[in-house]
């Protein structure tokens, strides 16, 4: 109903600017609306309605008791990974159960060169014909044994020295980098909780105030730059050819000074409301809108009519 009844005054208008020359239209704009990622109940606000703000200033903010403990709660995780990580790379066993190992490996040694020295006595003994050759045997299987025992205790030591596997180590570093991610994201949100301002521009409304809730995705106050402001204004479909994207227009309104706009859209559909056969005398009934930006929007309101004067376009068509 809004649109009807916005058609029917252009087209009314449309009809009376054959004799002025001038295009009826009013004055919009594209609001930035600022309002938290998530829930949360308004703590603070740093503006109020109509005040001009820098890009980066501080607007309100909003509880964050949730996101903080996310915060400690992601910063133990990464704690966990980090001690998880240093455990796989470093030796598979304590330095203490290192060192027994060694003691090992030195009585290992001791009990070899005994074996070692009875296996030479022995030998000897029976080149000279004093020893038996099973006391000969007996001397040379406990080499061996002894000797295979040293080995196997600097192979115990060697092995727990050496880190985890390969892929245990990856394992343990990606799981590092998914929590220092997750750590990274609930920052953010705990960041996000304080809400500066994205653009400069004025304060236009304020939504919700210090005590209320927001729902997720809803702002909390809207803000105008000075570049969003624009003229929509209809033109009838024989003046449709003689204007162009980037064309000025002459801007007029009530108590402000006149000033110059440059079309920024012409839409590609026409505004008729029954879609029925073109006659001629219907036709003329067709309107485009077109939308236009003006060079020095300071002087001009959300919802303010103006009047458009197309250069060139709107005097011919009074001929």
């Amino acid at each position: 109903m809004r649109w009807f009844a916005v058609l029917s005054f252009a087209l009314a208008l449309a009809a009376c600017s054959k004799d002025t020359g001038r295009l009826q239209g009013w004055v919009e704009a594209d609001f930035v609306f600022v309002g938290p990622d998530e829930t949360g109940r308004v703590e603070t606000l740093a503006v109020h309605e109509g005040d001009q703000v820098a890009a980066g200033a501080p607007l309100f903010a909003v509880d964050a008791d949730l996101q903080q403990a996310d915060v400690h709660t992601a910063a133990a995780q990464v704690d966990e990974a980090r001690a998880r990580l240093a455990r796989v790379e470093s030796a598979q066993q304590r330095q203490e159960e290192i060192a027994v190992l060694e003691a090992q490996e030195s009585r290992a040694q001791a009990m070899l060169a005994l074996s070692t020295s009875e296996l030479d006595r022995q030998q000897s003994l029976s080149a000279r014909g004093v020893a038996a050759q099973a006391q000969v045997d007996t001397a040379r299987a406990n080499f061996s044994r002894d000797k295979a025992a040293l080995e196997e205790v600097r192979r115990q030591i060697a092995v727990g020295r050496l880190s985890a596997r390969d892929e245990d180590i990856a394992a343990a570093r990606q799981s590092l980098a998914a929590a220092l991610a997750r750590q990274t994201a609930s920052e953010t949100k705990l960041a996000r909780r304080k809400l500066v301002s994205p653009v400069s521009g004025a304060v236009q409304q304020v939504y919700y105030r210090p005590g209320e809730m927001v729902p997720a995705g809803r702002p909390v106050l809207s803000i105008l730059p000075p570049g969003n402001i624009k003229l929509r204004f209809f033109v009838a479909q024989a003046l449709l050819p003689k204007i162009a994207l980037g064309d000025s227009v002459e801007v007029t309104c009530d108590g402000c000074t006149p000033l110059t706009a440059r079309v920024s859209f012409i839409a590609r559909s026409a505004e008729y409301t029954p879609p029925v056969i073109y006659s001629l005398e219907e036709r003329n009934k067709l309107v485009f809108m077109v939308e236009a930006r003006p060079e020095k929007p300071d002087d001009l309101r959300v919802g303010q009519p103006v009047q458009v004067a197309l250069k060139g376009a709107a005097m011919e068509a009074k001929k």
